[in-house]
């Protein structure tokens, strides 16, 4: 096996287990946020947007969030801040069913 292969089977198992883990902290939120670079889960989302006609961007507050990203050490964060000219998509997850 070459270093190529090992390196795509690396990244193969940090995603697999990455999805794992999303999967598991899901209910714990009650947001899910894509932009054009991050998707993150969150429990509070705040937008703001800025400016006029082409140079309209938004500002993004999220708490108590989790990022999807495989490299970062720790996913979970108390706050972030995204700052984007590009398309926003903030769904407002199901409740899940604890009876």
């Amino acid at each position: 096996m070459g270093a190529e292969e090992d390196l795509e089977r690396f990244e193969a198992e940090i995603e697999l287990a990455l999805y794992e883990e999303y999967r598991a902290v899901l209910p714990m939120f009650r947001y899910a946020v894509e932009t054009d670079r991050r998707f993150y889960l969150a429990n509070e989302v705040l937008m703001e947007p800025s400016g006029e006609g082409p140079a309209t961007f938004v500002t993004m507050t999220l708490r108590d969030a989790w990022v999807w990203d495989m490299y970062r050490p720790a996913r979970f964060v108390p706050s972030v801040r995204v700052i984007t000219f590009r398309d926003v998509n903030v769904e407002t997850l199901p409740e899940a069913d604890l009876s």
